[in-house]
């Protein structure tokens, strides 16, 4: 995907100027796009566990917010600032479902009131080994209830290039 259809996705749920977590980053394809809808005043912790995260790291600019690159597991407790979003993009699917609940809830607790949890994930019900446990749009509202969100709408919709499903952008926001 590339780093304007990422943006596209998620543009609904971000505020210019804003501090996010993009908790999963890998790459940095959604960190990217963030970034650049953040614009300059903003700030992206930019979370994997994969060493490889550093080299996301880059200043705020004209371009886009600063990157500031965490080498950690976001189903562990993270030191984070309050936030004004949250952005899992193809993340949440590899956390057991027993524990998603918890993940989520626990994430949650870092964003601000009327805070933005933002989630890209594949419209899948059964498990495969790219996305071992899925989280289709009626698991997010059960996850977003639980950890005390609102009811998530969903932001965009799109095929994905790896099979028949689609790929969903949704957005709960903190209460």
């Amino acid at each position: 995907m590339e780093v304007s259809e990422a943006a596209d996705l998620i543009t609904a749920a971000v505020t210019e100027g804003g501090t996010w977590a993009d908790l999963g980053a890998g790459s940095g394809t959604f960190t990217r796009a963030l970034a650049s809808l953040l614009g300059a005043a903003g700030t992206v912790y930019a979370v994997d566990r994969s060493p490889s995260v550093r080299n996301l790291a880059r200043r705020g600019d004209e371009a886009g917010a600063a990157v500031l690159p965490i080498m950690a597991d976001f189903t562990a407790p993270l030191d984070l600032p309050e936030l004004d979003g949250i952005l899992m993009a193809n993340s949440l699917h590899f956390v057991a479902a027993g524990a998603q609940g918890r993940v989520v809830t626990q994430l949650s607790s870092n964003l601000k009131g009327g805070g933005a949890f933002a989630l890209v994930e594949y419209d899948q019900r059964r498990g495969q080994p790219w996305v071992p446990y899925p989280v289709p749009p009626a698991r997010f509202a059960e996850l977003a209830e639980g950890a005390g969100l609102a009811v998530p709408r969903e932001m965009g919709r799109r095929r994905s290039r790896y099979g028949p499903k689609d790929i969903y952008a949704a957005v709960a926001m903190k209460r």
